[in-house]
């Protein structure tokens, strides 16, 4: 049986990303609930200037275009973007604004969004899911949107969390066929969470 090639794009901007955490707890559930998941990430903050050469173009160029052939030959998508000004960032729009509409006919998409506040929430289903409609993809029922709290684990729920990441990773790889496995737990729980907290700091003011 061919692998299950599913793409992450992340559009994270900081260093270190919660949008790329999010992103790749995702992916790992989504390996972990199905057998033969081949995983390639896509980071559109490595490939930001290709992408706006590539708006001027009118066509992929320079390492957009692999992205995007990546994008296209996959069996399924897991987008994530960081919330600015109450909707996904311009980054994330135009590396999808470059690739042809018709490709996504049809596609799992998994949805998934971080802000610094619970109340951007409404941003998956009043931005993203639209966008990925109007794309004609299948996008999965569970958006995964993480607040800052979530990852800082106090007045958040972690446990809500990733109860909210395997939900979605499963009706991902419900929408892919196959045999659905029981989600082992993934490695950067409690101590990841904290750990990650500790890099982004105490005031999460840096976008994400």
């Amino acid at each position: 049986m061919n692998p299950t090639r599913v793409v992450v794009v992340s559009a994270g901007a900081g260093e270190p990303s919660s949008t790329r955490l999010l992103a790749d707890r995702l992916a790992a559930s989504v390996q972990a609930q199905r057998d033969s998941v081949v995983v390639e990430t896509v980071d559109l903050r490595e490939i930001a200037v290709d992408i706006a050469q590539s708006m001027i173009a009118g066509f992929p160029v320079g390492a957009a275009d692999p992205a995007v052939k990546a994008v296209v030959e996959s069996d399924a998508v897991i987008a994530a973007t960081p919330v600015f000004n109450a909707s996904y960032s311009g980054l994330f729009k135009s590396f999808f604004d470059i690739i042809d509409k018709n490709s996504f006919a049809g596609k799992p998409v998994l949805i998934a969004a971080t802000g610094g506040s619970p109340r951007h929430s409404m941003v998956l289903d009043h931005a993203v899911r639209p966008m990925f409609s109007y794309l004609r993809a299948v996008v999965v029922p569970t958006g995964v949107y993480a607040a800052s709290e979530d990852w800082a684990g106090t007045s958040g729920d972690t446990a809500t969390l990733a109860d909210r990441v395997d939900r979605a990773a499963g009706e991902l790889v419900a929408l892919l066929g196959g045999t659905r496995t029981t989600p082992s737990p993934v490695d950067d729980d409690e101590a990841g969470i904290a750990n990650f907290a500790r890099l982004l700091g105490e005031s999460f003011h840096q976008p994400n």
